[in-house]
């Protein structure tokens, strides 16, 4: 159940030794103790010792990676297995890792009675493969449409036997690998540097399900991916990320050590990443593919397994994109249930031979046969295991329109992805462990059921929890202005005339420093272009550079504006005067044609609820607040969030979302939002 909790009167014994070393640690860091901070400190630590597992919104600001990461390094003292924390990216992971852990660890060593270990662990794709890389997996070119990319390039040829080296921007990049290779400690993609495109990294890595594995791979002591394994079953820390948390809870498969209590820091993406790691695409091109690599490398007949393809492919021809209720029809299942037989006997024939060779090739083709099997026995029994199957379109880039569009013409792909994965978080996840979750935008007002709910935390069966709000040392209300622009029509296709005359005249008040957060890259686009025409400011927009480039220029810049889409909504940290103001074009509800969103509130409805509040609306709050919660990352921090959908203020959703944003101050008077952009534009007051 949900509690507003207050401090205890009486601390434990673990919450007093986790207060003093945070004391130790902000103080060795040189920053402010904040009570937000401490209380957060506290309950992590409370969780921890009676097992109730627990939710924390904790305000941009409060210094939330402190206040759990030194109950888990004080709980990990005792503890005989490893303490987890899990991030929805990659980034993250590598700053906890990277910036936030040696850093911390350095003034808390002295007062721990022994060294804390601390492990990283990423999917065996992010991991050099020695084995690979002395050859030992064949060399093939991905066909085109092809939605697995196993084994080198044959236009990369090992350049070691080569004359004059490599020519292309592909085979430098190949070579620097290789060279790489022989020098690092961990075999880390992250480690390199410069990077290398996807592509070039293809050469020298494979997926788990290409891995020759422990017991047959020749390298596999030296394996950088089982050594990161190994290093993590005797750390204290381990730190992951959450697509690895959903491999292990949906598919219980080692890939994480054993642990007994797990932080889950932007807990907010938790739902949306565990279902994207579990989740399908079929296409023809791919049983094509896999019969292709069968018959090269093992030698069997795959005419079954072309025919059963064929047949797909009419069963599926001409079928528009969207959402299939009932799941594939009567024809499509007799196709993928021939398909199904068909990779299953492919199988049994590509077996190893008796000899027990290490064979690179053999296992690249059963790899690409097993992913085929899998997903039609998903897509077979979706009906019955609340799945949800949709077709989809790859798509191209218009050059003369600028951006990618679905291409209607191209081979339909069909998807597969759990209607909800709350029952499998509950079974995998939340029994026998203690889990923490944590994130700035986590409940919506003071309510946290919306986020449980969606993780298996509500209903019959689930296990006890506590949700607390630890606030934000921020003063929102002196800080940051809230401005609906009410008297704009509700938006449509594209960008209305007048929100672009409302962008204008608002970027020309505040002088520049605007952060302009938009639905769709179109819609970016179009806004950048109208702005560079009307305003005496730089505009960027994403896709112009690397986005690490144009946020450093927009922070160093103070008059430059940066427009972009999501990855910008919640990417961004640009504290001081520079991002001074922040608009946000629309409310970010899900796509109308989102096959999942789609399904998962007619599943609602159809419970009794309410499918667009509890799927839609829910959605575009969190969404909405972490777009707003760019605008204020310090405590000398002031602006304005300006929201150019007047549906905010108008329609009976309106409060429900805006309960989800920081308090600020809120108008939706114009005019005094120009005197406010005025007076930080002439003073560039941070």
């Amino acid at each position: 159940m949900v509690e507003k909790v207050a401090a205890d009167a009486v601390e434990s014994v673990g919450e007093k030794t986790t207060l003093e070393l945070l004391d130790r640690a902000v103080a060795g860091m040189g920053g402010q103790s904040r009570a937000g901070q401490h209380e957060m400190a506290k309950h992590v630590t409370r969780a921890i010792e009676t097992g109730e597992h627990l939710l924390v919104q904790a305000g941009t600001g409060t210094g939330k990676s402190l206040a759990y990461l030194i109950p888990l390094i004080a709980h990990s003292m005792d503890s005989d297995k490893p303490t987890l924390v899990s991030t929805a990216t990659l980034a993250l992971q590598t700053q906890i890792v990277g910036r936030d852990l040696p850093r911390l660890l350095e003034t808390i060593n002295p007062a721990l009675e022994r060294p804390v270990n601390v492990a990283l662990v990423k999917g065996r794709a992010n991991y050099v493969c020695l084995q690979k890389l002395e050859g030992g997996f064949p060399s093939e070119e991905p066909s085109e449409g092809q939605l697995f990319s196993l084994g080198e390039d044959t236009s990369v040829p090992h350049f070691a036997a080569s004359m004059g080296g490599p020519q292309s921007q592909l085979g430098k990049e190949v070579v620097r690998l290789r060279e790489w290779a022989e020098k690092t400690v961990t075999g880390d993609r992250d480690e390199l540097m410069p990077g290398v495109t996807d592509r070039a990294w293809r050469q020298v890595s494979v997926t788990s399900m290409e891995c020759l594995g422990a017991q047959k791979c020749p390298m596999a002591e030296e394996c950088f991916s089982e050594l990161a394994r190994s290093r993590a079953g005797e750390a204290d820390v381990v730190v992951t990320n959450h697509a690895m948390l959903a491999v292990s809870a949906f598919e219980g498969l080692a890939v994480l050590p054993e642990y007994d209590v797990v932080v889950v820091d932007e807990a907010h993406e938790l739902q949306d990443r565990v279902t994207g790691a579990v989740s399908g695409q079929l296409s023809v091109a791919m049983v094509h593919a896999a019969a292709s690599s069968a018959r090269k490398h093992t030698a069997i007949t795959v005419d079954a397994l072309n025919a059963a393809a064929e047949r797909l492919d009419m069963a599926i021809a001409g079928v528009p994109n969207g959402l299939l209720p009932n799941g594939p029809n009567d024809e499509q299942l007799d196709c993928l249930d021939q398909l199904r037989d068909a990779t299953r006997a492919a199988l049994s024939d590509s077996k190893t031979d008796s000899s027990n060779a290490v064979d690179g090739g053999r296992q690249l083709a059963r790899s690409r046969l097993m992913l085929i099997l899998e997903l039609c026995e998903r897509m077979l029994a979706a009906k019955e295991n609340r799945e949800v199957v949709w077709f989809s379109r790859n798509s191209t880039f218009d050059p003369q329109q600028g951006y990618s569009q679905p291409d209607e013409t191209a081979p339909a792909l069909i998807n597969i992805a759990p209607l909800s994965v709350a029952g499998r978080l509950r079974e995998g996840l939340f029994a026998g462990h203690t889990v923490v979750l944590t994130s700035a935008t986590l409940a919506i007002g003071s309510a946290f059921e919306p986020a449980a709910g969606g993780l298996g935390l509500i209903g019959d069966g689930a296990p006890s929890w506590t949700g607390i709000d630890v606030g934000s040392p921020f003063d929102y209300p002196k800080q940051g202005v809230l401005y609906v622009a009410k008297h704009l029509p509700k938006p449509g296709r594209g960008t209305s005339p007048e929100a672009l005359d409302e962008l204008e005249d608002l970027i020309r008040a505040s002088g520049g420093g605007a952060l302009c957060l938009f639905s769709s890259r179109r819609a970016a686009e179009e806004a950048a272009d109208a702005m560079r025409l009307r305003l005496d400011v730089d505009v960027l927009c994403q896709g112009e550079s690397t986005m690490a480039a144009l946020v450093k220029q927009f922070a160093d810049e103070p008059d430059t504006c940066l427009f972009g889409t999501m990855s910008l909504w919640q990417g961004v940290d640009v504290p001081g005067g520079s991002c001074r103001l922040v608009v946000i074009d629309r409310i970010p509800f899900p796509r109308p044609d989102d096959p999942l969103m789609t399904a998962r509130s007619r599943a609602v409805a159809q419970s009794g609820g309410n499918g667009f509040m509890a799927v839609s609306a829910t959605h575009a709050a969190i969404r909405l607040a972490q777009g707003a919660g760019r605008l204020i990352r310090s405590t000398g921090d002031k602006g304005v969030v300006a929201v150019l959908d007047s549906r905010l203020s108008t329609e009976r959703y309106g409060g429900f979302l805006r309960a989800a944003l920081p308090p600020f101050w809120a108008t939706t008077d114009r005019a005094v939002v120009r005197g406010v952009l005025e007076r930080l534009g002439s003073s560039k007051a941070p």
